[in-house]
């Protein structure tokens, strides 16, 4: 277009653009750029005089070109596809009337602050600087998948989508994009799925007061996303999945205060992620099933009214569990497990309590999980059962002790009241009940006092009871020390 043939808005906007000097066409701080569809010609600027103006239009020698425009209506599509403009783009407060296609373009920065839009196409799109929709208002997608941006990507305060519309449709893409700082988006309110799949972040993710809305789909979709340093989500509101499945997090996934919800489905998945900490710390009770299957963390700060009914555990690494409780507070989160009794959990478990040198709790993870194997024959579990009263699995010795003790008293006093009579009254030692009932106890050990006497009766069944718990007794103690030197 010729831009000679221009209205009095667009005039002054060409006269201040070699100059890289604003025109604000804003009457008031109140000037809501939600009502811009009836802004009339005295602020209204025609898309294809921007896009002339952005391609060709004149530099001044010594200074640097520049649109720098505040509170005008863009009628018309703003169409620089696989275009190269040289300048920084800022159009703050403004109202598009259609959605501006920046698709394959190389630009050196665009700012888009406070604007309202129906969309914007910038796939594949170039940034030297960089790329700001902060607190814009943006009814239809934003699409820049494959962008690589040289600065960071704002999108703080924004508003993407509208309520009720279709949860599936994503709002936000920025699927295998590059940003080489950070994305920067507090205070996000989206209507519909965030997408950061295989996205590159070379700092940190920043969503935290966020609010991501996508009832019974997929509020942010973040698989194989790689950050430089942190994923920040404090406060966080999703209605539906969050899914970081194979995200790569080297410092914290903070999820502190988050309130997650996709009742019915996954509201949290982080299944073969990698990640620093993982903070959910003073959050809300999760509502839907949690997967950290093959996950590796070095920190997990979860406490355990957080956990939802269902957890996928099987394959999660730690090093740290924080805060410390007590294994009775951590044991019922592994019964959540939706495939049953998995051994791998509860070996995780231990680890982490013998890591910060808390062995008893380390022994009793152990014996919850010899107690929980459901599978075993019958006759297995029931020699099972017998080894958990007895020692405990190995892991309780001292209840050996008390019931050697028990049934040592038990036979004293028995046979300290009813003396048995001698096989040979000649020939045999003096009557010692408590050696007696020794020698019927310990099958290794014979002070001759059983093989002297023979009791009758009902006390000759008792001394078959005791010989027969004896030998129970030093078998099942066998078996748990044979198993607690193997873990040794």
């Amino acid at each position: 277009m010729d831009l000679t043939d221009l209205t009095p808005a667009e005039r002054r906007v060409r006269d201040a653009f070699p100059l890289g000097e604003g025109v604000d066409f804003r009457e008031g701080d109140e000037d809501d750029p939600g009502r811009g569809a009836h802004w009339g010609p005295e602020r209204t600027l025609r898309a294809e005089f921007l896009r002339e103006l952005l391609l060709a239009g004149p530099v001044a020698e010594g200074r640097t070109a520049g649109l720098k425009v505040a509170g005008a209506r863009v009628t018309g599509r703003l169409d620089l596809k696989y275009g190269t403009v040289t300048c920084a783009v800022r159009l703050r407060a403004c109202h598009f009337e259609q959605a501006p296609d920046l698709y394959g373009a190389r630009i050196s920065a665009l700012v888009l602050t406070d604007a309202v839009l129906p969309g914007l196409t910038a796939g594949t799109l170039r940034a030297d600087g960089v790329l700001r929709i902060t607190c814009c208002r943006i009814a239809g997608p934003v699409r820049l998948q494959g962008a690589k941006l040289a600065g960071a990507f704002f999108a703080n305060g924004a508003r993407l989508g509208a309520p009720g519309a279709d949860p599936e449709e994503a709002v936000l893409q920025l699927n295998h994009a590059e940003v080489a700082t950070d994305v920067w988006a507090p205070g996000l309110v989206a209507h519909g799925t965030v997408q950061l799949n295989g996205a590159v972040v070379g700092g940190q993710v920043n969503l935290n007061d966020a609010v991501l809305d996508a009832p019974g789909g997929t509020a942010l979709h973040a698989e194989v996303l790689a950050v430089g340093t942190d994923l920040h989500a404090m406060r966080l509101r999703a209605r539906g999945r969050v899914n970081l499945g194979g995200a790569r997090i080297p410092r914290q996934l903070n999820l502190a205060y988050a309130r997650l919800s996709n009742p019915g489905g996954h509201a949290l998945r982080a299944s073969s992620s990698v990640v620093g900490e993982l903070w959910l710390r003073s959050a809300a009770p999760i509502e839907g099933m949690v997967n950290l299957r093959r996950a590796q963390l070095d920190l997990l700060h979860v406490p355990p009214e957080v956990w939802p009914e269902r957890v996928q555990l099987d394959g999660l690494a730690y090093r740290v569990l924080t805060p410390h409780l007590p294994p009775e507070q951590r044991l019922p989160l592994l019964e959540r497990e939706p495939d049953g009794y998995l051994p791998y959990p509860y070996e995780q478990l231990t680890t982490a309590y013998r890591t910060v040198g808390d062995d008893g709790a380390a022994r009793t993870v152990q014996l919850a999980k010899l107690r929980r194997r459901g599978t075993l024959p019958v006759y297995a579990r029931l020699w099972g059962y017998l080894q958990d009263a007895a020692v405990g699995y190995g892991f309780r010795p001292m209840r050996a002790a008390l019931w050697l003790l028990l049934l040592l008293c038990t036979g004293t006093l028995a046979f300290a009241l009813h003396h048995p009579p001698a096989l040979k009254p000649s020939e045999a030692p003096v009557f010692n009940p408590l050696f007696y009932t020794l020698d019927l106890l310990l099958p290794i050990i014979d002070f001759g006092q059983e093989s002297a006497y023979a009791p009758r009766g009902g006390f000759q069944w008792l001394s078959y009871l005791l010989i027969a718990l004896g030998w129970v007794l030093a078998t099942t103690i066998a078996a748990g020390i044979t198993r607690s030197l193997n873990r040794q």
